[in-house]
């Protein structure tokens, strides 16, 4: 049943369709919206579009950027023969807010995943092979996250990359600060065992 008639109820429903916005929180952006004062309401609107409009993926690293280069990539501060590769944007710019990383990363943008019928092919793996045949590399980071579809990816990028005689590291994973062994599951704490180092 429409309790608020059409305009209220399409924006509730196209809201809705966002990432982890259930009903009742589209129902409370859309009315914050709509309680907007006009300027407001119209600068989220031309942001949104302006943003779909332009931000493309960096012609290097394959993040989201509005430039052909993105800052990270046009840095000359950066250490570009370390690549950090990463499954998106978000993970890269988790990293950065640490401030000890500082070389250069590429964005898979996604993970293999089968089950969801993602292969290598509909990542940016094609691109990072360019780069490492191109650019001169050093060193790969591969960050991906600790889930079955990361471990595969890095899996399968190390194999790629090893013949390229080009070193591959994998991020530590280990016990979170502040959290009791006795609720980390077996696989952390065996990596946490692994990545020991000396003090």
């Amino acid at each position: 049943m429409d309790y608020y008639g059409n305009q209220i109820g399409k924006l509730i429903q196209e809201l809705s369709r966002l990432p982890g916005i259930g009903t009742k929180t589209a129902q409370r952006l859309a009315f914050h919206i709509i309680n907007m004062p006009m300027e407001q309401a119209e600068r989220l609107s031309t942001s949104i579009i302006e943003a779909k409009k332009n931000v493309k993926y960096c012609s290097k690293c394959c993040t989201l950027t509005d430039s052909e280069l993105c800052p990270i990539c046009s840095s000359t501060k950066r250490n570009s023969d370390t690549i950090m590769v990463v499954e998106d944007s978000r993970d890269m710019a988790a990293y950065e807010k640490t401030k000890q990383y500082k070389g250069v990363y590429h964005i898979l943008q996604g993970a293999i995943s089968p089950m969801l019928g993602i292969g290598p092919s509909d990542l940016k793996i094609k691109e990072l092979l360019s780069r490492l045949s191109s650019d001169n590399i050093n060193e790969v980071i591969l960050a991906t996250n600790s889930t079955v579809e990361g471990e595969a990816t890095a899996m399968y990028l190390s194999k790629l990359i090893k013949p390229l005689e080009i070193k591959v590291t994998r991020i530590a994973n280990g016990v979170p600060i502040g959290g009791d062994l006795e609720y980390v599951d077996e696989i952390t704490l065996s990596r946490a065992l692994e990545g020991r180092i000396e003090l």
